[in-house]
Formats: C-alpha cells, sequence, structure tokens
C-alpha cells in the first residue's frame, strides 16, 4: 500500500506545480475556452491516468474542468498524486 506524505513533503512536491492542497487532496482548476476544449483536455488528462493507473475525482461545468487527486486506499495524498499532478502540468 502506498505511504501518505507528511506535510512537508506534500508542500515540497507542489513547488512550481498549478495544485492546491485541501485537505487530503490535491485539487486543479483548469478553464479552457468552451466545453469542447474542456471534453479535450479531461481526454488528455483521462491518457495520463490510464498510464499511470491512478485516477483522479473529475468535474465537469461547460468550461471548467475541476481535478481532485488523492489515494483513497492509502487515505489521503501519496506521491502517485503528486506525479500524476506534475505530468497533467505538462499538458498547458
Amino acid at each position: 500500500m502506498a505511504e501518505v506524505l507528511g506535510d512537508e513533503a506534500i508542500a515540497a512536491g507542489l513547488a512550481g506545480l498549478a495544485w492546491d492542497r485541501q485537505g487530503p487532496e490535491l485539487v486543479k482548476v483548469h478553464k479552457g475556452s468552451g466545453f469542447r476544449a474542456a471534453l479535450d483536455y479531461v481526454n488528455r488528462v483521462g491518457d495520463l491516468a490510464e498510464r499511470a493507473d491512478h485516477h483522479p475525482d473529475i468535474d465537469i461545468r461547460w468550461d471548467t474542468v475541476t481535478l481532485r487527486l488523492s489515494t483513497h486506499s492509502a487515505g489521503g495524498i501519496t506521491q502517485a498524486d503528486l506525479d500524476l499532478a506534475r505530468a497533467i502540468d505538462g499538458l498547458e
């Protein structure tokens, strides 16, 4: 089982990333140019998630996509969450 990271490790891992920590989750809000652009972004995130075998919770609201990362089986934020967050930031 993956190990939940401590506050310092999470803060260090988030340095330079476009994500915020909200309790036991990493959260990113991506605003696009419309619904199609939001769907395209979600599909690209989905490709990364499938390759990583680690999947974010995704909410789509017309042109805005909210991603939430947490390792549910571990009960918090793990290195897998930070790794996927970094990969997702690479899409932009």
